[in-house]
């Protein structure tokens, strides 16, 4: 029998996930394969180069670029402090001296007759990865960083905002069709990641912030607030990088939507486990979902002979992702072999996908929907 396959989104109790922890620039591995590692651990580590700052001595001094020799009190390569002297005249009789001090610590990195300019470069930045989650070291990336892996449930949401963040899990909401309100996160939700039903309030969102809240896991929210929250239009672009405390992951979509049974069940079964969680999201090209990870402290071995998922079939749950029913799951009730033509006037391969409480039947692309994995 043939399948459909379209990319899903996974929501498994129990799997192997490895995670690559790489430095921006090449530098020192701190771990061993097979060390045990905790997500905190410095796994590598590496200094960007400082900021350079660009002076004028020429100008400053009076002299001609030519001169500049002449005037340095520092050589190309030398540390230098902020307030120290890096050139001066000679004044008169010793006296009314020209000074240029050094407006940061750092080194002069070289100088120039033609230009009259010193650069100096402020010290390195230092740059450290951590482990993200508890596990082990599977592989080693040369001189760049490592792979970490371990045993844990895993689910991805359908979006999310937010980089890297790590804390104990919190039910919120009693089921997974109530939402969470601004009453319900107090003090004993700092520093956990909360999980609710089916929506977040902007109110809500704001008091998790101010509370201090690691993260929020729920099955909506409103577009519109996405922007009053980070100041911007989102659009395309890869998220996760967005200058906010509280990382949140959106399981379903935008507006109300009922948090998928399977999926609050087990973020439940784990309550007063710590989970790592990442709201980076990329829908197209080389796609990146949110991801909540919670390591299994057990010696149980994964099923390794669990039927592989080959694509959608008849009774195949899945989730749409593109309006009018963004976020909406369904179970697939058809797969017409022949191309069907769009509302657009494209042509492409469609599912009939019943959808809702009152389990409307509509005729939508393969490319809108993806699989749900729970097993």
């Amino acid at each position: 029998m043939a399948h459909a396959y379209v990319p899903g989104l996974k929501v498994v109790p129990h799997t192997t996930v490895k995670k690559v922890r790489q430095l921006p620039i090449k530098g020192e591995i701190l771990k061993n394969v097979g060390e045990k590692v905790l997500a905190a651990d410095e796994v590598a580590k590496t200094h960007l180069p400082g900021n350079i700052i660009p002076i004028n001595i020429a100008n400053k001094l009076n002299i001609e670029p030519v001169d500049i020799k002449d005037f340095m009190k520092k050589e190309k390569g030398n540390p230098i402090k902020k307030g120290e002297i890096i050139a001066e005249t000679n004044g008169i009789f010793g006296l009314f001296k020209s000074v240029v001090n050094a407006p940061i610590d750092g080194t002069l990195d070289s100088f120039s007759h033609i230009t009259g300019q010193a650069i100096l470069r402020e010290n390195p930045i230092p740059v450290a990865v951590n482990a993200y989650i508890d596990g082990v070291v599977d592989e080693i990336i040369a001189d760049e960083g490592v792979v970490v892996k371990t045993q844990a449930a895993f689910i991805q949401g359908i979006f999310g905002i937010g980089g890297e963040r790590r804390g104990e899990l919190k039910i919120v909401t009693s089921t997974q069709d109530i939402p969470i309100e601004e009453e319900m996160i107090d003090e004993n939700c700092k520093d956990k990641i909360i999980v609710g039903g089916s929506f977040l309030t902007y109110s809500a969102f704001k008091k998790a912030i101010k509370i201090g809240v690691k993260g929020i896991v729920v099955g909506g929210f409103n577009y519109n607030d996405i922007k009053k929250i980070i100041g911007y239009d989102i659009g395309v672009a890869i998220t996760g990088q967005e200058d906010i405390k509280t990382t949140l992951i959106l399981t379903e979509g935008f507006g109300k939507i009922h948090m998928a049974r399977q999926t609050f069940e087990l973020l439940k079964k784990y309550e007063g486990d710590v989970a790592s969680i990442n709201g980076a999201t990329q829908i197209r090209a080389g796609v990146i979902r949110p991801e909540v990870i919670i390591p299994i402290k057990t010696d149980q071995k994964e099923d390794s002979e669990k039927k592989e998922i080959i694509g959608m079939d008849i009774g195949t749950e899945v989730r749409i992702i593109r309006a009018p029913y963004f976020g909406i799951i369904g179970n697939i009730t058809g797969l017409p072999h022949k191309l069907q033509k769009l509302e657009s006037g494209s042509w492409a391969r469609v599912a009939k996908i019943k959808i809702g409480e009152t389990q409307k039947e509509v005729l939508l692309p393969r490319a809108n929907l993806e699989m749900i994995e729970n097993k």
